[in-house]
């Protein structure tokens, strides 16, 4: 019953909810990085280190799902692309968790590297994070419009239309993340500092 009243809730007010999520996803992540939460753990170097690493596995399994659920729904098995988009987003929310455990830990890595390559880090980085910040609301609000109505009810929505837009962007940012992750991590050196607050040059 609880469930049943929590879908019709979803289906009778996805622009609500997908507000109210929204606001709670930004509210973690603005807190984590501003505010000295006591419920992360410190972590060494060595430990960030791992969670870095285990993040962009995360954005690569999760960049895999969406360009296979994209193509699904293009060839029309939509059972199939409605697993991959649920696959995709299940993994960001792992990929948040261990995020704000990375950052709240209280540990950041700087980009340590040639001028023009520094420049275009920057970019990629601005644009990689820029995405995930517009992404959260279209993603959001598509996943629910998929995950209460039959794909015959989808057909009167926008969330094809919108969908296409939350798969675009959020492709794009993951990957993004991915090139500064390779940049910063395995092309290039960095320097590790032990702070919360966010700095220019950091993955």
């Amino acid at each position: 019953m609880a469930t049943a009243d929590a879908r019709r809730r979803l289906r009778e007010w996805p622009k609500g909810v997908t507000i109210l999520l929204t606001i709670v996803g930004y509210a973690l992540v603005i807190g984590t990085f501003l505010l000295d939460i006591p419920i992360y753990p410190d972590l060494t170097q060595g430990q960030i280190n791992l969670l870095t690493h285990a993040i962009a596995v995360i954005n690569t399994a999760a960049t895999i799902l969406l360009i296979c659920g994209w193509y699904w729904i293009r060839v029309g098995d939509v059972e199939k692309h409605r697993l991959s988009m649920i696959g995709a987003f299940a993994l960001i929310m792992l990929f948040l968790v261990v995020y704000l455990v990375r950052v709240g830990g209280g540990g950041e890595k700087y980009f340590q590297g040639p001028d023009l390559v520094y420049y275009v880090y920057l970019l990629m980085l601005a644009i990689h994070i820029l995405l995930s910040i517009v992404s959260v609301p279209v993603v959001l609000y598509a996943l629910i419009l998929g995950l209460t109505h039959t794909p015959a009810e989808l057909r009167r929505t926008v969330h094809a239309r919108v969908g296409r837009i939350a798969a675009a962007a959020w492709i794009l940012s993951l990957v993004l993340g991915v090139v500064t992750y390779v940049l910063l991590n395995h092309v290039f050196s960095y320097e590790f500092a032990a702070i919360v607050a966010p700095l220019p040059g950091l993955v």
